[in-house]
């Protein structure tokens, strides 16, 4: 829409998480609320306008680690004379709100994301790439042409031509909104790649029939709000014309092997200064907007749904697979568009094998079924577990082992706030789980401290939690250490494991596996967002949950 954007820039001090908000005010306009980065300069690029707004660091004023003071900027975009495009009234190649109307409105990419959202995500990147720049390149890099390239994934194949199901590179999703394969995302400038080159494949009457509709250039620009859109042949020369000397890419593992070889592979041999995109990318992904936390929900909302649905399904001698169609049926007919992975549903003694995901054999009457599921809901993930006994009614046994358990997830979950790291909720845990073990009687009661907590390594080999989003394990760039912010979506996942031939432990307990994960956003203050909370937890909620048939 270029040169009929107006835009105007209020600031107020914030503490800094990286969300932002997108709504309308009294007059229509759209009103965008970003919490900025930490860089000492800020630059919105709307077509030939310019608009640079200072931010600068306050006084650290009751800092606490892994929060800061900056700038609160408030940036009011409204229409001018020229008219937005309009979306093509014909099928592209993702839902457009022409032909996906229930799904997807007007003026949102993809469902719940509106082109605010995802220009101010290539905001906030370009923010941070000049802020490394003038960390690693000093005052050269301001002097610096910036090139970043994101690809898509391209579309695989399980046999010589049945694809797998496709599924984008989540870093070029989550700063396009494009859904198709083959396509790239580019960022340049001088001293700060503030303008973006959107690249798709050619529309091709012959392609589309077998594989169906292809968005286009024109599709692509209206539907993202990205007036520079090329066909993705086009990339390799409108890389060489860029002349960038400093490039941020991750090449060691393309995300597109084809057009990293044929378009990014000869713009890397004219030499380049090259840096990392991905630790960028993904300490933006780690903080949530509002309209995200809203997508992560709603896929919350979707497998409690689906666990206490499959929990009703529960009976003595059942098949670990009908409660695998079970789950993903239920998944999907509540609005789920697939699951986020191959769920772990492990009757008796399997529950020990943390990665489970056979799902054949027959969970016998008195047996614990552990199932970990989840669902993508429009680009973002649920990874919720559950253990429950496939008869309805928890064993003395189980539910000393349950409760356990339970325990040691609750006080973990008092502690998802602001300023507290993941690693630290682990060493938690582990504590938690040593004296739970020594009062269970799986390790002696005069076991010292430290060596409860090796024991709880040992029953418990995984860590507490990771970090969740658009991937079930999400931006593994990131430290567990690093302190939580608000907007940070987590699980926490304690977990006992007893294997049946371990005779160190008394025998009632031999067999047992139980875990028991929740999908967490962390708020500004106060108690977090249970995202799963309507997932059955208790003994009494569970066995009620197991008694509707």
């Amino acid at each position: 829409m270029g040169s009929s954007l107006v835009v105007t820039v209020a600031s107020l001090p914030c503490f800094h998480s990286g969300a932002f908000t997108d709504k309308r005010d009294a007059v229509g306009r759209h009103v965008v609320t970003e919490r900025c980065p930490p860089v000492a300069a800020a630059m919105l690029p709307l077509s030939s306008t310019l608009v640079r707004s200072a931010v600068k660091l306050l006084p650290p004023r009751n800092w606490r680690p892994g929060r800061f003071w900056c700038l609160y900027r408030n940036v009011s975009v409204k229409l001018g004379g020229l008219k937005p495009r309009t979306v093509p009234p014909r099928y592209l190649g993702q839902p457009s709100p022409f032909t996906h109307p229930h799904l997807i409105k007007h003026g949102e990419v993809t469902p719940g994301l509106s082109q605010t959202e995802y220009e101010l995500r290539r905001h906030r990147l370009t923010s941070l790439i000049e802020a490394q720049s003038d960390r690693l390149l000093g005052p050269s890099g301001s002097s610096s042409t910036h090139v970043a390239i994101v690809l898509s994934h391209p579309t695989r194949y399980m046999t010589n031509d049945i694809p797998y199901p496709f599924h984008q590179n989540q870093d070029f999703l989550y700063l396009s909104g494009i859904l198709e394969p083959d396509s790239a995302l580019v960022l340049y400038g001088k001293g700060r790649p503030d303008q973006a080159i959107l690249f798709v494949p050619r529309r091709d009457p012959g392609r589309e029939l077998w594989d169906g509709p292809r968005s286009g250039k024109d599709g692509a620009a209206a539907l993202t709000g990205i007036e520079r859109v090329h066909c993705t042949e086009e990339l390799g020369v409108v890389l060489k014309s860029l002349k960038g000397t400093v490039l941020w890419y991750d090449g060691s593992q393309p995300a597109h092997p084809h057009l990293h070889q044929a378009h990014v592979g000869p713009v890397l041999e004219a030499g380049p200064m090259l840096h990392s995109l991905r630790p960028l990318t993904h300490s933006l992904r780690a903080v949530k907007s509002s309209a995200e936390v809203a997508l992560m929900q709603e896929a919350g909302r979707i497998t409690a749904q689906a666990f206490r649905r499959t929990m009703g399904l529960s009976q003595g001698d059942v098949d670990e697979a009908v409660l695998f169609a079970k789950f993903d049926f239920e998944n999907r007919l509540h609005g789920a568009n697939f699951l986020a992975y191959p769920p772990v549903v492990a009757g008796g003694n399997r529950a020990n094998t943390l990665h489970y995901i056979n799902n054949n054999q027959i969970i016998k009457d008195g047996e614990m079924v552990l199932l970990d599921g989840g669902c993508e809901y429009f680009g973002y993930v649920s990874d919720v577990t559950r253990t429950w006994p496939v008869n309805g009614k928890f064993s003395p046994a189980q539910a000393e082992v349950y409760e356990a358990v339970l325990e040691v997830q609750r006080s973990c979950l008092s502690l998802c706030s602001p300023g507290v790291s993941l690693d630290h909720i682990y060493s938690t845990m582990l504590a938690l789980l040593g004296r739970q073990l020594r009062r269970l009687g799986v390790v002696k009661a005069s076991t010292s401290d430290a060596d409860a907590v090796k024991a709880a390594r040992r029953f418990c080999p995984h860590h507490v939690g990771h970090y969740l989003g658009m991937d079930v394990h999400d931006t593994p760039e990131l430290s567990r250490s690093q302190p939580l912010q608000p907007g940070m979506a987590i699980t926490i996942e304690p977990g006992l494991y007893i294997c049946e031939d371990n005779d160190q432990v008394p025998e009632r307990f031999r067999g047992l596996g139980v875990r028991i994960e929740d999908d967490v956003v962390i708020g500004d203050k106060g108690s977090p967002l249970i995202l799963s909370r309507d997932a059955p937890k208790t003994i009494a909620d569970v066995e009620k949950a197991c008694a509707r048939r």
